[in-house]
């Protein structure tokens, strides 16, 4: 199989999947390494799939249908659960998380937690490698980009975040 029949049976895995493949699964199926998975998907990214890369593996984004709003927010890392738990509440699904950073810029996370059970595996690795929020790095201050299937629900979702003082204001 030549690489460009293999990308288009990659689209084909992920777009069909249930779950989020990992690169590795991905070159096993086919017979190559991980990295050259890699590269392709990166090939088919710059040719305009909307292949996302998350924490579980590649899932296609079939969201562009949803109510989408970025906000801004600011809190301790304490408070990140409540903050993620008041966003699936309302079936929001936080797409990524992003700082300004001093240096580098602009720095984005994919994040894609949909659920309870993608927060509960999210929050796992969070304790298991003992990591510090992005936001760590800006005093609590950062962006989420949040989809809901409509904007009543974003809507109950920037209401909660207000009530709480998460959210930042003008």
């Amino acid at each position: 199989m030549n690489s460009e029949d293999r990308r288009k049976e990659i689209v084909n895995y992920i777009v069909n999947s249930k779950s989020p493949l990992k690169g590795s699964e991905i070159a096993k199926i086919f017979g190559v390494t991980r990295q050259v998975i890699v590269k392709d998907i990166a090939i088919i990214r710059a040719a305009g799939s909307n292949i996302v890369a998350t924490p579980e593996g590649y899932i296609m984004n079939k969201e562009n249908s949803r109510y989408r709003r970025i906000l801004a927010l600011c809190h301790n890392s304490s408070e990140m659960t409540n903050e993620l738990e008041i966003v699936i509440k309302y079936g929001g699904m936080i797409e990524d998380v992003i700082i300004e950073h001093p240096i580098y810029g602009e720095l984005k996370g994919n994040l894609m937690i949909r659920n309870l059970n993608d927060l509960n595996n999210f929050l796992d690795k969070y304790k298991k490698f003992k990591a510090k929020p992005l936001s760590a790095l800006t005093e609590g201050i950062h962006l989420h980009t949040i989809s809901t299937e409509n904007k009543d629900d974003m809507d109950m979702i920037i209401r909660d975040l207000e009530k709480v003082g998460y959210l930042l204001k003008d």
